[in-house]
């Protein structure tokens, strides 16, 4: 931060860069990625607003799977489910990430919608 409270805005460059690791890094780290991009930048660039934002409730929404899995392996159906919640993380993530590398917004076709 400068002096007066001025931030500098974000390079376009910065901002494919950052939105990459938030949703990339939610692959490895789950929600802690989406939250360190949007709490950094959400007030120096809308797009690391939306897109941490977007991070963080897909990787919150799949923590919430996990969570339902595993209470749900009681009683068998979370074998299935646990794996199933492995792959859409994995899988959107990478979409998520290819599109931040090509400065596109993206928005997860399923998530709660949280953090705005």
């Amino acid at each position: 931060q400068q002096p007066g409270g001025y931030q500098a805005p974000v390079s376009q460059s910065d901002e494919k860069t950052w939105a990459l690791l938030g949703h990339l890094g939610g692959i490895f780290i789950g929600f802690i990625a989406g939250l360190v991009v949007f709490l950094i930048y959400k007030d120096r660039s809308q797009y690391l607003k939306e897109q941490g934002a977007e991070a963080l409730n897909f990787q919150i929404t799949i923590a919430i799977g996990y969570v339902a899995a595993t209470v749900l392996s009681v009683v068998g159906i979370g074998l299935l489910l646990i794996p199933a919640v492995v792959i859409l993380q994995i899988v959107f993530g990478i979409i998520a990430t290819l599109a931040a590398s090509r400065h596109e917004n993206y928005r997860y076709p399923f998530a709660l919608r949280l953090v705005k």
